[in-house]
């Protein structure tokens, strides 16, 4: 195997941004919270994989040991989890969070605890399976950690921020995270921001259940998150608007909700394996999103990489000749930022009485989430253009680079959440004629009418899976439309062959 063709896929990065909007404290406070993240980042090694070093150690070429530390493990997270060393079979779907090879059924019949985000399931002397918190099985590093954001805690000069490091402290010893989600969002004028703990439930993907170490650590762009503000007061309005009937939409988004842009000076953990985030929608807690709404942290400067290194060579291969006009940076800002705030629209909690629409679709939940936040994203951008609240641009400019978009993200794999929501949506676009592909040129053109009306019915159909807590149907939805034709594996393939990097690995920490 070309294992230097493998690092390629990734181009490197380095997150800069400006310190000098810092204060003393807070330049102290930074190398704090990067020790912390280098706790996250080791474990999330062991959740995903097991011992990082022992793995390393066993690797002799430097680039496949390269390709290891970039995908957490020997399996490729970009090519559906196929393992990519001698040796390694296929990945268990419940990585380290369950014993190995244990049926779902069990785990189904045994203790709710089980299934609880914060726990590990081990077996007990008698064989019998048990959850054992993150807390306990992770004491020694957590309490490093815990440490350490007390330290910074004791250096922050705004009131929110310190509150918030030091209930998050305490949740890291307790694995109550919801006092500290809670101060997380009261918090309104730091500059610093720290993402840490145990978050999404991507790399359990047996059942969706366990919640993954990982951290980032933040400053804010405090004249972009100007701009952004005015568009968190309009949720109530964007959610009455959504095209399903009306018990669908009965929750309203809380109130609190904000919009802000930050540069990333380090990511750990989940959030740096494989594929990268660019922009974060917390907290996952439906009790904290109900009574205070969600924060969406748009990442800039990674946002912003991706667009340059990745996007817009995408766009001269795939996108009609014409239509690359409308690749645009802000669009793709304003796509990414609006796929955030759709996670706050729609329904945490089934009408059927299924409980929340996470339990409800269990491994399948993630998956439709992404894709509901990204087609209600698009929705809600077209609406705001009618209500000419985006009147600086046009919106051809937001449907060409979210086609651009979507082979982006397809390149992630099906192994990915994101990247099965983007082949969903690829397919059913496909179906309803929203863009069509010249076969002369192999590329592809947004048809605007029928893009809109493609976008609607997508809504309409992720909506009602969500709120029926229907796992039959969106089981079948991911079996139809979650699938690589050999038609766009072909053009996809043409991407690779013209050297364009899926994705970016960071150069980070302080200099």
């Amino acid at each position: 195997m070309d294992y230097q063709a493998k690092v390629d896929q990734y181009v490197p990065v380095r997150l800069e941004t400006d310190l000098s909007v810092l204060s003393e404290n807070e330049r102290k406070m930074l190398p704090l919270l990067i020790e912390v993240s280098e706790i996250m980042d080791g474990l999330f090694w062991r959740q995903a994989f097991g011992d990082k070093q022992e793995l390393l150690d066993s690797i002799d070429d430097p680039a496949a040991r390269r390709f290891a530390e970039i995908n957490y493990g020997p399996w490729d997270r970009l090519d559906d989890n196929k393992p990519f060393l001698p040796g390694y079979g296929e990945k268990p779907p419940g990585a380290q969070f369950y014993p190995e090879s244990t049926p779902k059924p069990e785990v189904e019949r045994g203790n709710p605890a089980l299934l609880d985000l914060y726990t590990v399931v081990q077996r007990d002397a008698h064989g019998q399976l048990m959850a054992v918190p993150y807390s306990e099985v992770f004491q020694a590093e957590l309490e490093q950690a815990a440490a350490k954001i007390r330290e910074a805690a004791a250096l922050a000069e705004d009131a929110g921020l310190k509150r918030y490091l030091e209930l998050r402290a305490d949740a890291l010893l307790s694995d109550d995270y919801q006092p500290s989600d809670m101060a997380w969002m009261d918090m309104k004028t730091n500059t610093i921001d720290f993402v840490v703990g145990p978050i999404e439930t991507y790399e359990d993907a047996l059942f969706g259940a366990k919640a993954s170490f990982e951290a980032y650590v933040l400053v804010k762009d405090k004249e972009w998150s100007g701009r952004l503000q005015r568009y968190a007061a309009m949720l109530p309005d964007l959610q009455r608007g959504l095209p399903v009937p009306d018990a669908y939409k009965q929750e309203s988004p809380g109130s609190d909700s904000d919009l802000n842009a930050y540069d990333v000076i380090y990511y750990a953990g989940d959030c740096n394996a494989g594929a990268k985030t660019i922009a974060i929608n917390l907290p996952n807690d439906e009790e904290v999103q109900l009574a205070k709404g969600a924060r969406r942290l748009q990442l800039k400067n990674a946002m912003r990489a991706k667009f340059e290194k990745i996007l817009l060579p995408i766009a001269d291969v795939l996108i009609a000749e014409d239509q690359r006009e409308h690749i645009d940076f802000d669009a793709f800002f304003e796509n990414t930022m609006f796929h955030e705030v759709a996670h706050g629209l729609g329904i945490k909690n089934t009408i059927t009485g299924k409980g929340s629409v996470r339990e409800a679709l269990a491994e399948h939940a993630s998956a439709l989430e992404e894709g509901k936040a990204d087609i209600l994203g698009l929705y809600m951008v077209a609406k705001l253009h009618e209500a000419g609240e985006l009147e600086d641009a046009e919106l051809i400019d937001n449907y060409v680079t979210f086609l651009a978009g979507i082979f982006r993200s397809i390149r992630f794999g099906a192994a990915s959440a994101h990247g099965t929501a983007n082949l969903l949506r690829f397919n059913f676009f496909a179906e309803r004629g929203a863009f069509s592909r010249d076969e002369t040129t192999g590329t592809y053109r947004v048809n605007p009418e029928k893009m809109a009306e493609a976008v609607e019915a997508l809504s309409e159909k992720i909506l009602r899976l969500q709120g029926d807590g229907d796992s039959q149907g969106a089981t079948l939805f991911i079996a139809q439309m979650g699938r690589i034709e050999s038609e766009l594996q072909g053009d996809l393939d043409r991407l690779a062959e013209a050297g364009i990097p899926v994705d970016v690995v960071f150069e980070q920490g302080l200099e």
